[in-house]
């Protein structure tokens, strides 16, 4: 879009609570730090501010959903139409009886604390999914054994008209790692069963994942989770390492030497160096193994002027 398109389509918006800002740098929401600007950002205040502006978008603006960015690269040349975070005001979180229910917002270690802090069993795993629940339930989140299929009740979500229905779990038709869910449909909140646990019992098994990570996942570094999916019956992790790429470099991103399953953005990367790089190693792994990974990591946007598609 152009300035004065973007212009244009701030104004034709309602008045928000939230947050509405032009050409907004993403690379500051990405936990890879780099990537271009949004044309339009909305950081809506709550879902009742989400719905008064998707009730009044035009029906030909792009709409591109985000969290804390955990799981995300930006290329380049920044994102079209609006992005919408969903943040603060999508955070709250509920545990009643056997049933615990967080909004889209909330990170997924905050919901596995309190359902520990409340003697809940089952949603321990979320202490090894970075980001938050809305992200996670759109891509049925795992780690350590579970999946969010594994624990749904529901969720609620809306269209980009701003229509909110109750989706069941039979809804999403889920799969490894993915979602039935149409691309417009934005998740607001859901709700998981649990189970009564002894709270030392479920704090003892949640350490026990934090140290994991810990010891075999390059956290605290710019990086973006698990880059590649899981192939049937095997580690994407063991594919690259067979493949020799362990370390391999383009410009500043590297394929981790802790975890090749992890890149890492050193510092002045650009989104096209850390697809380039993941692009060498999926090529590499087809060609040594004959298995074709695919991309965990969500790679959104537009690539700058003059880069290859």
């Amino acid at each position: 879009m152009t300035p004065e398109q973007i212009a244009d389509l701030k104004a034709a918006l309602p008045h928000v609570k939230g947050r509405l800002v032009e050409n907004a740098p993403m690379a500051r929401l990405s936990w890879f730090r780099t990537g271009g600007n949004a044309d339009l950002l909305f950081e809506p205040a709550d879902e009742d501010d989400l719905l008064h502006v998707l009730r009044r978008l035009p029906a030909g603006v792009p709409i591109t959903v985000i969290g804390v960015g955990s799981n995300l690269l930006v290329r380049d040349g920044g994102i079209e139409g609006i992005v919408i975070r969903l943040g603060r005001g999508f955070g709250e979180i509920c545990a009643r009886g056997n049933i615990v229910s967080a909004g889209a917002g909330a990170m997924d270690v905050h919901v596995a604390k309190a359902a520990a802090q409340n003697g809940l069993a089952g949603l321990e795993f979320l202490v090894g999914v970075p980001g938050t629940i809305g992200g996670a339930v759109r891509m049925n989140a795992g780690a350590y054994g579970r999946e969010i299929k594994d624990v749904l009740k529901h969720a609620h979500a809306v269209d980009r008209f701003g229509h909110v229905e109750e989706l069941k779990p039979e809804d999403f038709q889920f799969s490894y790692r993915h979602a039935a869910l149409a691309e417009d449909m934005i998740i607001l909140k859901a709700a998981f069963v649990a189970e009564q646990g002894d709270p030392e019992e479920i704090r003892a098994r949640m350490q026990e994942i934090a140290s994991a990570r810990a010891e075999s996942q390059p956290l605290g570094t710019r990086t973006g989770g698990s880059t590649f999916k899981n192939p049937e019956g095997g580690h994407a992790w063991e594919l690259v390492d067979a493949a020799g790429c362990r370390g391999l470099r383009v410009g500043d991103a590297e394929v981790s030497a802790k975890h090749c399953n992890f890149l890492i953005n050193h510092g002045e990367a650009s989104a096209a160096d850390i697809e380039e790089l993941g692009e060498t190693v999926r090529s590499r792994v087809k060609e040594h193994c004959g298995v074709e990974l695919e991309w965990e990591i969500r790679r959104i946007g537009r690539h700058a002027e003059g880069e290859q598609e």
